[in-house]
């Protein structure tokens, strides 16, 4: 059980130096599309999550721009065609977009309640021309969208448009590394505490074998009694809403 544990926590612990992603969350696009931009920094990884109507072609155009560029020449989107989700570029309002190389991979493609649900992944950099590059960096990331007026795939005239402009990316648990999670003294003889830039629901901890020895919510995170603690190594599991971590205590 001790080797256990010490195990679980190294793995955590690297875990959460290691992989660093954010999200712009679910974006509302009008009543009945939606879009979320995940970026994997550990990977240079985007991720696509786009719903719409099932039945008819949806797009989405992703970028730098402002309200009234949605067909602005050169912009990059995607849409959906009834089988594939095509890559392309915008060529003016009016115009059809033009078909570049398919860089991303479509990993889900579901239906349920007639809304379409697909995801879908491709690299930060592409090395196309044609494609918008991502940048972790970036704080923010505009949204334009459309989908047909009728039950058709293909594209003509939409049926609704709009944008969603300065969508923000919000950090994962994944950056909240040590220095946002301050657990001190460390060491301790008698009291510790808990600082977290992310709400913590509850604090376990647990000796080296694995008992646990102590829970306490989140109410009680300042200077923790453990004077009647031995003296050793304790692991602390940290619960918060978007997930767990764990942080070594020594005892003096």
């Amino acid at each position: 059980m001790k080797k256990t544990l010490l195990l679980l926590f190294i793995g955590c612990f690297t875990w959460a130096v290691n992989a660093q992603s954010k999200s712009t969350g679910t974006v509302a696009l009008g009543s009945s599309m939606s879009a979320e931009i995940e970026l994997d920094n550990g990977t240079s990884t985007a991720t696509l999550t786009l719903t719409g109507p099932s039945d008819r072609w949806i797009a989405l155009q992703f970028g730098s721009f402002s309200s009234g560029q949605g067909m602005a020449s050169g912009q990059d989107v995607v849409y959906y065609n009834g089988s594939t989700l095509v890559d392309a570029r915008m060529n003016g309002i009016g115009s059809t977009p033009t078909t570049d190389t398919n860089n991303w991979t479509v990993t889900s493609n579901t239906v349920s309640s007639s809304v379409r649900t697909i995801v879908a992944t491709r690299s930060f950099n592409t090395g196309d021309a044609n494609d918008f590059t991502f940048s972790y960096s970036d704080s923010s990331l505009d949204f334009a969208y459309a989908y047909g007026g009728s039950s058709s795939y293909s594209l003509a005239y939409h049926g609704s448009r709009g944008y969603s402009l300065n969508a923000s990316f919000t950090l994962g648990l994944e950056e909240f590394q040590a220095a946002s999670i301050k657990v001190y003294p460390n060491p301790a003889a008698k009291s510790f505490s808990v600082e977290s830039a992310i709400p913590i629901n509850e604090v376990k901890m647990y000796d080296v074998n694995g008992k646990l020895v102590m829970v306490k919510k989140s109410d009680v995170l300042s200077n923790v009694d453990i004077s009647s603690l031995d003296r050793g190594v304790y692991f602390l599991e940290l619960a918060s809403d978007l997930g767990t971590l764990y942080r070594k205590l020594i005892k003096e």
